[in-house]
């Protein structure tokens, strides 16, 4: 048994819902679960994963440690991560794996795209 966390983002009701029933909520959206075996975290992802299924438009990441993995990590997601940036907007982010370590990544700007010669800046996009 290991620790198990659930951070959700614009999740309907009955997502809080369950997840407080088999979780503990430690700040809003974020539940833990310090032993949750690995029978009973696959069926919460799984209940997650079928209301998903019908239409859901929000976030919800699943992490816990597992050993076999170079990072120590395992993380599952629905939905894509997204934040706002310093300015107000909008930033998309998607999360990939590198070597076994699972990085947040970020779109370049148009600025650094052009920076790095990738984008002509006089052509718009």
């Amino acid at each position: 048994m290991s620790m198990t966390v659930v951070v959700t983002r614009h999740v309907r009701g009955r997502f809080r819902g369950f997840l407080a029933s088999v979780m503990c909520e430690v700040a809003p959206g974020v539940y833990t679960a310090p032993r949750m075996n690995a029978a009973v975290r696959e069926r919460v992802w799984s209940v997650l994963e079928s209301w998903w299924a019908l239409g859901e438009d929000a976030l919800v990441v699943m992490t816990w440690p597992d050993r076999e993995l170079p990072g120590g990590q395992n993380v599952r997601v629905l939905g894509e991560p997204s934040n706002d940036d310093r300015k107000g907007k909008t930033v998309r982010r998607s999360l990939v794996e590198l070597d076994g370590v699972f990085l947040s990544r970020t779109p370049l700007t148009p600025a650094e795209l052009t920076k790095l010669g990738i984008v002509d800046p006089d052509v718009p996009f």
